[in-house]
């Protein structure tokens, strides 16, 4: 099983790259290819590791000329850079994602219709945008109000008409808010969530810019690897035409995040966060969904935590002091 990995370098990348290497693909040793622009000091060693950037001219083509058996497109710039860089935004998040398409497909072509490989697309829920509902199901339409959100939904579109002319066999996973993110924090508008997580647990203070009456919707990095490694081994008819999936997650508010923090870490570390108004923060966060049901994937066997107690514990587990 030849497994190609777009975004390797980074967290979730490097934690199915762990879990591929470690398990292998349904019990049998996995072929994995890396690529990325940077990896960590010292990445999970892979089959071959690439560096470059997923913009670089004939890339895609290269990649898929080796015809790999599945895809998964996770390499991406944050939300709050593709918002601050306009033209950034598109050439890193969607380009790319149509050169991927057509490199798969003129591949497809070669082997006579043969080869059709399972591609898994890291989507989120920036897709949706406001006015929303205090809940809301799988029927929600996708109004994204960031070019974050803009790019997604429409590599989504491609992925579906690529999957409807069989091209590709492709899944679009919508994650929520993927928290506690170990490491440094970067330019997502989501970062918040895990830096007041991260730093106090770390003994630094943390920044909160927005109110802690904010509710969204979170899973752990676990729960991720757990939902790329469903979307490749899914019976894609199961979908039907829609091959997007809202992942399900964690719905609180940062008061009950911190709460959470409070109950297993105590008040010390609590004491931490510091409460400093972003605005452009504030309007980014006001534009995402705060609470959805997932019962599309929640039928066809996806699972994430159920308290946020859990996904602070996944987090000292696996990630404090490494």
């Amino acid at each position: 099983m030849r497994i190609l990995i777009l975004g390797a370098g980074g967290m979730i990348g490097q934690k199915l790259a762990a879990r591929l290497a470690r398990d292998g693909w349904q019990g049998a040793p996995a072929e994995i290819v890396a690529h990325d622009m940077a990896y960590p000091p010292n990445p999970v060693p892979v089959t071959r590791q690439l560096t470059g950037s997923v913009t670089d001219p004939g890339l895609m083509a290269q990649l898929a000329a080796d015809r790999p058996d599945i895809v998964f497109h996770l390499a991406s710039i944050v939300s709050g850079e593709a918002e601050t860089d306009f033209d950034k935004g598109w050439q890193v998040n969607m380009f790319p994602c149509w050169e991927l398409l057509q490199a798969l497909r003129a591949e497809h072509d070669k082997s006579g219709g043969a080869y059709r490989p399972r591609l898994v697309f890291t989507s989120s829920i920036a897709v949706f945008g406001a006015p929303f509902p205090e809940i809301f199901d799988d029927e929600f339409l996708t109004a994204p109000l960031t070019s974050y959100g803009a790019q997604k939904v429409i590599c989504e579109q491609m992925i579906n008409d690529f999957s409807r002319k069989g091209f590709v066999d492709g899944v679009s996973i919508r994650l929520p808010t993927i928290c506690v993110r170990p490491g440094k924090p970067n330019k997502a508008a989501s970062g918040f969530f895990s830096g007041i997580i991260r730093e106090p647990l770390n003994g630094q203070e943390a920044i909160l810019p927005v109110p802690d009456t904010v509710s969204h919707m979170h899973a752990s990095p676990r729960s991720a690897v757990g939902f790329l490694l469903r979307a490749a081994e899914l019976d894609t008819a199961e979908l039907g035409a829609r091959r997007a999936l809202n992942m399900p997650g964690v719905a609180c508010t940062v008061a009950e995040q911190i709460e959470a923090l409070r109950d297993i870490a105590g008040n010390n570390v609590v004491a931490l966060i510091k409460r400093q108004p972003d605005p452009l923060i504030e309007r980014i966060v006001e534009g995402w969904p705060r609470r959805f049901l997932a019962r599309r994937a929640e039928a066809l066997g996806f699972k994430a935590e159920t308290s946020f107690h859990e996904i602070v514990r996944t987090y000292i587990e696996e990630d404090l002091n490494r």
